[in-house]
């Protein structure tokens, strides 16, 4: 299968997915479409354009900090392209899960850093984000660790535990032989796997160990770590200022916040842009705790349909001009 046709499959399984998440969210609140509506009617919106301008700041900083990454291999960028290559890069992963090979592209086109390169920093700021969503995973233990288990209990759990109850012996015997099977072929095939992965993705590879090298030869790191915080620090408060703009989740504050970031960005992982998963996940967090279906619903669309308006600005204002803005060195190359 060509690597083209296999995306194209990858990104229709994965939309297709998130369609799935929408109809099962919206078929949870179907019988409160006016009350929803009225929610979104009642909005105070002057909050949810701060959210969303916190939000845009944010993406902001993390062009800023990718020259951290970039300037210890010896690639000096311009702020404005790093920063049209990120918005290009989140409007790619809401369209078509790209963005972690668009923001690489656009600096190798107009800035010339090789895109192993730029693939390599793009991953080593992965994960950096993953280190510091665990950072928020401690905090919300340390904060929210009765809500957790009570959450994970409810939604993962004893649903887990229902179906396993009513599986049969014969059913248990052939997924205990499906997942030994899993195993041992790992086992057998583990060295021709490596030897694919080293011809097939070396220089990948290469580009990711080079973006991880950069992070030992960043001469600040203490301004690195502080960008790092800022942007998960904005990313919180983009959704903890959007909780006033509905009257019932005004009602809840930090702590309650840490828990609706935490899972909801692991709703994000799933599908594009969250599509879907995001609403499922945070609807069910504030009706966890206690809030009617409507103002449950209409939340995290509002979070992420603001969202998706700034990206979707931004990303094809940056398109559009982009080659405008370097035109000179079009011209010159």
């Amino acid at each position: 299968m060509k690597p083209k046709t296999k995306s194209i499959i990858q990104f229709i399984v994965v939309f297709a997915l998130g369609i799935l998440l929408v109809w099962v969210a919206y078929n949870q609140v179907a019988t409160e479409k006016e009350k929803i509506i009225s929610a979104f009617t009642n909005a105070n919106y002057f909050w949810v354009f701060i959210s969303a301008l916190i939000g845009f700041l944010s993406h902001i900083v993390r062009a800023y900090r990718w020259k951290y990454l970039l300037e210890p291999l010896g690639y000096k960028t311009s702020f404005i392209n790093a920063s049209a290559a990120v918005f290009i890069g989140y409007f790619g992963n809401y369209a078509f899960r790209l963005g972690e090979i668009m923001r690489p592209s656009i600096l190798d086109r107009y800035e010339k850093v090789p895109f192993q390169i730029g693939f390599g920093t793009v991953i080593t700021e992965r994960i950096v984000d993953t280190i510091l969503l665990f950072v928020i995973l401690g905090l919300t233990l340390l904060f929210q660790f009765s809500e957790l288990i009570g959450l994970s209990s409810k939604y993962i759990f004893t649903p887990i535990a229902e179906k396993f109850e009513g599986m049969s012996g014969l059913k248990m015997i052939i997924l205990s032989m499906l997942g030994l099977g899993a195993i041992v072929a790992f086992l057998l095939f583990r060295k021709k796997m490596a030897g694919k992965l080293k011809g097939k993705f070396g220089s990948i590879i290469k580009g990711f160990l080079d973006g991880l090298s950069s992070v030992r030869k960043i001469k600040n790191m203490w301004a690195f770590a502080g960008l790092s915080v800022l942007i998960w620090a904005m990313y919180f408060y983009s959704s903890y200022t959007c909780l006033f703009a509905l009257p019932e989740t005004s009602t809840l504050g930090h702590k309650e916040c840490l828990t609706i970031m935490l899972l909801g960005t692991l709703g994000i992982v799933f599908t594009p842009g969250g599509l879907g998963a995001y609403h499922l996940i945070v609807a069910n967090v504030l009706m966890f705790y206690g809030l009617s279906k409507a103002e449950s619903a209409a939340f995290p669309w509002l979070v992420w349909t603001s969202q998706l308006i700034v990206i979707t600005i931004m990303g094809l204002l940056s398109l559009a001009l982009l080659p405008i803005i370097n035109r000179k060195k079009n011209a010159v190359s």
